[in-house]
């Protein structure tokens, strides 16, 4: 069983940055592929980016790429969204999910509760 909490959102200008984190408690956390989904509000969660569990591979949403970077740090179960040039658009619920792989269809046996990330025009 993992558990899984984010943090670091909040309101943000437009061109600025955040930081998200995801902190896992359990076992096993290095075991897994490790996804940042978000969910606008009247919108379907969309994968934003996401680490294999080994950390040598990443993938990201086109409209992700060259902005934002997924990141972890398995001595301290924690991994990471660096979010740069934030857009309006971009304002959304931020959530972590741990899975077995990356999967793009959002098929995660573990999912946080999310962090609201709001951006101003």
């Amino acid at each position: 069983q993992v558990q899984l909490v984010e943090s670091g959102g909040g309101l943000v200008q437009t061109g600025g940055s955040l930081r998200l984190s995801c902190l896992a408690s359990g076992r096993n956390f290095g075991n897994y592929a490790l996804a940042w989904i978000r969910q606008a509000p009247g919108k379907e969660r969309e994968f934003v980016g996401g680490i294999s569990w080994s950390g040598g591979t990443t993938f990201y949403a086109n409209f992700a790429k060259d902005r934002f970077t997924v990141s972890r740090d398995d001595a301290k179960n924690t991994g990471y969204l660096q979010m740069d040039s934030l857009k309006p658009e971009d304002t959304a619920i931020y959530l972590c999910a741990a899975g077995p792989n990356l999967d793009f269809g959002l098929h995660y046996t573990y999912w946080g509760q999310g962090t609201q990330v709001t951006v101003s025009a």
